[in-house]
């Protein structure tokens, strides 16, 4: 394992690198990119990129796979380094892993984030890596809990994302929390971003009703019986 990096000063931002998910096929959404649904008229995965960077996390790796070609034109302005998990049938843990791998391992922290939470922003994430930056001691993995709701991201020290690689290739973040759950704390909040998603139709007419903001599929991906 890597020495310890050591704590940010209260002068000095924390560096925090970031592994965002994409792979997904969206089999519950007809084998549609939920990343590529619509708020505002800005594709979900292109919100989550410019928030991440908002927030000021420094190295960003956007992990894809079914729908590779197209996510990759909607971020294409967006200059977001690619890697692509050849097998994304295979379960997140690969894509999760392959994301860590691909990171320098130059930051003190990183932040494993889903693109299909719609309403996340920079603001959002700024509370978390604060909360990261106040947890308990002995905390190496925070993550947001919301009424006794687990959310995501989750946030954790550049030791444990090295501990991690280091375990057989089917350890991921779930795996390695319910291992180290000493080492685990939750940041508790009322903060519902952290646990809103879309996974299904029905959560998109969930969070129009919930919310008042509307998910929009692009033209290529509409149907006719999309609400």
């Amino acid at each position: 394992m890597q020495p310890a990096m050591p704590a940010p000063s209260p002068q000095r931002p924390l560096s925090v690198a970031a592994v965002l998910m994409a792979a997904g096929a969206g089999a519950r959404m007809g084998q549609r990119p939920k990343s590529l649904l619509e708020l505002d008229g800005v594709p979900l995965i292109c919100r989550q990129v410019m928030g991440l960077r908002e927030a000021g996390v420094s190295e960003l790796v956007l992990v894809l796979g079914h729908h590779a070609k197209d996510i990759e034109a909607a971020v294409k302005a967006l200059k977001v380094s690619i890697v692509i998990n050849p097998d994304p049938d295979a379960g997140p843990v690969g894509s999760q892993r392959l994301g860590l791998q691909s990171l320098s391992g130059h930051s003190e922290a990183v932040l494993m984030a889903l693109a299909d939470q719609p309403l996340l922003d920079a603001a959002d994430l700024r509370q978390l890596v604060q909360a990261f930056n106040q947890r308990p001691p002995g905390c190496s993995l925070l993550y947001p809990r919301v009424a006794g709701q687990p959310g995501n991201p989750v946030m954790f020290t550049a030791d444990v994302r090295t501990a991690m690689l280091a375990c057989p290739p089917e350890v991921g973040c779930k795996h390695w929390r319910q291992v180290h759950a000493p080492l685990v704390e939750a940041f508790e909040c009322d903060n519902l971003h952290f646990v809103q998603d879309v996974d299904t139709p029905g959560d998109i007419a969930t969070l129009r009703r919930s919310s008042g903001r509307q998910l929009q599929w692009p033209a290529r991906w509409q149907r006719p019986d999309d609400a």
